[in-house]
């Protein structure tokens, strides 16, 4: 239904890993799932946002279905609904027509998009009422659902070092200070080396407080990775800071990095001031 949330769907499914097609006529899916079996690139997991704005090639859509299946295609129909009321306020929030009725009253669209889509509802695989879900709560019931049709790629982990006296990243979801550690830069023999260096990593190993904070990092990104993929975040951006961003967030980022590797994932490293002269 127009309103109950479909280009959250979309984008959903797109962060979930499928190829996202919105209004695509339903004449022409056999021939774009055979343009995707047949691509160089492995196409295997397809998302079609279909809705009223297809017009006269609704009628085609079930027959359509059926022939996917008969070809071998695995094929889910999700239906998104959400009541009169909560679509009528949705259309008012947003002052856009419905597209059935752009000139006439949106409630009179809704009724006569129920009509149209009346045999497709019927014969989805799940429905879902959108009407008392946040976006934030659809998002998960979305990825839920769509995660049952095949392995979601997992999530991008980004490990981020850098210097506060430049500024923090703005595009992090996590920051750690390390400022705490003894600072390598006081050592003449260190100053002009990275956190990447043996001589700069023996130091900082050599120090007690260096494998507390390991450990406790560690313990908490083993605590709250996984309830972050959970909620469906598709990236996940984790800076690490000290002063200059040459010496001690290099080598916890590279240490950090290490070990989200050994448990499986694989995790972007990006020292963003360590070159900095």
């Amino acid at each position: 239904m127009s309103g109950a949330g479909k280009s959250q769907a979309i984008h959903c499914l797109e962060d979930l890993g499928f190829f996202c097609v919105d209004n695509l006529p339903p004449s022409l899916i056999p021939k774009f799932a055979e343009l995707c079996a047949h691509s160089e690139r492995r196409i295997d997991r397809v998302g079609l946002v279909i809705d009223v704005r297809e017009g006269g090639f609704l009628d085609q859509l079930l027959d359509t279905l059926v022939d996917l299946r008969r070809e071998g295609h695995q094929v889910e129909v999700i239906f998104l609904d959400a009541t009169d009321e909560g679509l009528v306020r949705r259309f008012s929030e947003s002052r856009r027509p419905h597209p059935l009725t752009p000139q006439g009253s949106v409630m009179e669209g809704i009724r006569a998009e129920r009509r149209l889509l009346a045999r497709i509802k019927s014969t989805a695989d799940l429905v879902i009422d959108t009407t008392p879900f946040t976006s934030h709560e659809f998002r998960k019931v979305l990825t839920t659902s769509f995660q049952e049709l095949g392995r979601a790629p997992r999530m991008a982990i980004t490990l981020v070092s850098f210097g506060y006296k430049s500024g923090v990243p703005f595009d992090a979801d996590l920051m750690f200070d390390v400022r705490f550690l003894p600072n390598p830069q006081f050592q003449p023999a260190l100053k002009d080396l990275t956190g990447g260096d043996r001589e700069v990593v023996a130091f900082l190993e050599a120090q007690p407080l260096t494998p507390q904070c390991l450990a406790a990092l560690r313990q908490f990104l083993a605590f709250s990775l996984p309830l972050y993929a959970q909620e469906g975040k598709a990236y996940l951006t984790i800076a690490v800071g000290c002063t200059g961003g040459r010496h001690r967030s290099v080598y916890v980022v590279e240490r950090l990095a290490a070990w989200i590797r050994e448990q499986g994932q694989e995790v972007t490293v990006r020292h963003r001031d360590r070159d900095r002269p």
